[in-house]
């Protein structure tokens, strides 16, 4: 009885462990999307927090006129780096960009994340993110997305 005792507790916990173990790797993905492209690439943060958490080799793809487009992050951040340079204060209640994350799924080193983009209220984008966790942690490789119809008031 004892053994079936141990063998019980043994069984409920390690799942649990699995799943705690999965859950900070989640928060750990969000918080990394949250302060490198959110408040860093949209809401006009520090350079630095957006190389933090975006890879050297980070594309963003979409699709124009039928063809596939690519931007690699250093456009981007030189993009940043001219409307700040145009604009440095601070970005308006209207302008700040929010997200929610309906999904962060991980496997081992690999995740996919669906976040919902906001921009005054309103959602504007659905994101695709994918990271790789490398030893310095997570990091955004690559980015698609569906741009929303904007809806009168």
């Amino acid at each position: 009885m004892k053994k079936l005792s141990v063998i019980l507790v043994i069984a409920f916990l390690i799942p649990a462990g699995l799943f705690a173990g999965e859950d900070s790797e989640k928060e750990a993905i969000i918080k990394v999307i949250q302060k490198s492209y959110i408040d860093g690439l949209q809401n006009k943060g520090p350079v630095a927090d957006i190389e933090a958490g975006f890879h050297p080799g980070f594309e963003l793809l979409g699709i124009n006129h039928n063809s596939l487009t690519k931007w690699p992050i250093y456009s981007w951040i030189q993009y940043h780096e001219t409307k700040l340079k145009e604009d440095p204060s601070p970005v308006t209640e209207e302008e700040k960009v929010t997200a929610k994350f309906p999904i962060v799924d991980v496997t081992g080193n690999a995740a996919m994340v669906k976040l919902e983009y906001y921009k005054g209220g309103q959602m504007v984008f659905t994101d695709y993110l994918a990271l790789y966790k490398f030893e310095e942690g997570w990091k955004i490789v690559n980015k698609i997305y569906y741009k929303h119809e904007e809806k009168e008031n």
